[in-house]
């Protein structure tokens, strides 16, 4: 049997992709191991990211890594797949020969081909076996000034509904309890079908999958976004109290430049009808500091924001150029590495002082949890208000009666650390 280890870089929407050449390869007789040792098999797929230049480094170091691997014979056969490939192809082929073939993001056909793998319509979970992601469409239609993915995914094109619900009925017969619902704008689905948004009723369906406990919404664009799906949000119990909403930042220069679409005020508006509509919601959002031409005072207005908002999650990227983009082809890159770095730092320690004091919250109350893995004596789990990886967490001492994926309720302890909770059982 032929060994096949795929390593995947970047974001969910990538592991998706690397989910389902796992299962076609797997339908051709190759045995598949995600991110496993440089030797872990023969051959070895690299599906990269190319998002920003820190992703982008992460990407050519494991390809650097995995070459000097090949040249050992530590490994027959090198692919590279994903967005850092479908960007860089050419580059890449003439500086790092030792890589067989290179393909790009939406060569998934490509290079199933190449390593003879056989059509699937299954999926080869690598994330714990209670929670998978669905990826309901490819590509992006927005034109944010920052952003590459349209350059490289090519634009929004929804994945049909028939195939989702077939597909997240087939998880869930694997076993998987919680969706996440993903794409870079989840807003826009239905749209190029129907011509119109119809994100509302996808979800609806999915809800009335036989075994799936949670759904969770990942990266909906705050410009128009769908009242109905607010709506359903409030009243469906299966769909997380959860939205990761990406707003980049709050001053108007800022958002105008970036062309976002939404203002400062509208942005303030909008948050504040999705907190009055949506009890308990839990907001993550991504904000970038050091774009071209953010003022210090654009900057304290975006701390003010965040201090006034108290967003439950937040992450936080310095700018870096991207050619082809608006910022990166007409503005200067004029804001100090220093300077950009400084803000990050300001601006999440304001965010751990926030997430510290809203779990601070929680302690006393009761809070339904799904296990995720034992740790050492611990337990680790996770609330509706907590998507893997990127979250919190909370920590339960062990205890013989549970499971990786079992549902409990639990009494929350005591804080541990800015972002963790520490529970006990009730």
């Amino acid at each position: 049997m032929k060994n096949l280890n795929i390593i995947t870089l970047g974001c969910s929407k990538n592991l998706v992709d690397s989910e389902h050449l796992a299962a076609r390869c797997e339908a051709a007789g190759w045995r598949v191991v995600f991110d496993g040792e440089v030797n872990a098999a023969a051959t070895v797929v690299i599906n990269t990211c190319g998002f920003i230049g820190d992703a982008k480094q992460e990407s050519v170091d494991m390809i650097l890594e995995l070459a000097e691997a090949k040249k050992r014979g530590e490994i027959e056969r090198l692919y590279v797949i994903g967005c850092l490939s479908e960007r860089y192809g050419d580059e890449l082929r003439a500086e790092i020969p030792e890589v067989d073939a290179f393909f790009g993001a939406r060569s998934l056909d490509d290079i199933a081909a190449e390593l003879c793998a056989q059509p699937s319509s299954l999926r080869k979970i690598s994330t714990p076996a209670h929670y998978a992601y669905l990826k309901i469409s490819e590509g992006c239609d927005r034109r944010c000034g920052f952003c590459a993915i349209p350059l490289i995914r090519g634009k929004h094109v929804s994945v049909p509904p028939e195939v989702l619900i077939s597909e997240a009925r087939s998880l869930a017969a694997q076993g998987v309890k919680e969706l996440i619902v993903i794409a870079q704008d989840i807003t826009l689905w239905g749209l190029d079908i129907y011509g119109e948004r119809r994100l509302a009723k996808l979800l609806k369906a999915l809800a009335q999958i036989e075994g799936i406990e949670w759904i969770r919404l990942h990266y909906g664009y705050p410009a128009g976004f769908p009242d109905d799906v607010v709506e359903l949000m409030a009243a469906e119990p299966k769909i997380c109290k959860y939205l990761d909403i990406p707003l980049q930042h709050i001053a108007e220069g800022q958002l105008r430049s970036m062309k976002r679409g939404l203002g400062g005020e509208a942005t303030r508006q909008f948050i504040g009808e999705l907190r009055a509509r949506v009890p308990d919601l839990a907001l993550r959002t991504t904000m970038l500091v050091g774009y071209p031409n953010e003022t210090e005072e654009d900057f304290c207005e975006l701390l003010e924001f965040v201090r006034q908002t108290r967003f439950e999650r937040l992450g936080v990227f310095a700018y870096s150029p991207e050619e082809g983009t608006y910022a990166g082809d007409n503005l200067a890159d004029n804001i100090p590495d220093d300077v950009k770095q400084s803000r990050v730092e300001r601006l999440m320690e304001l965010q751990a002082r926030i997430s510290a004091e809203l779990n601070a919250v929680r302690v006393g109350t009761t809070m339904r949890v799904v296990v995720d893995r034992r740790e050492g004596d611990f337990w680790v789990c996770r609330s509706q208000w907590d998507s893997p990886e990127v979250d919190g967490e909370v920590l339960l001492p062990c205890a013989e009666n549970i499971r990786e994926g079992q549902f409990i309720d639990v009494l929350i302890a005591e804080t541990a650390g800015d972002y963790d909770l520490l529970a006990q059982m009730i």
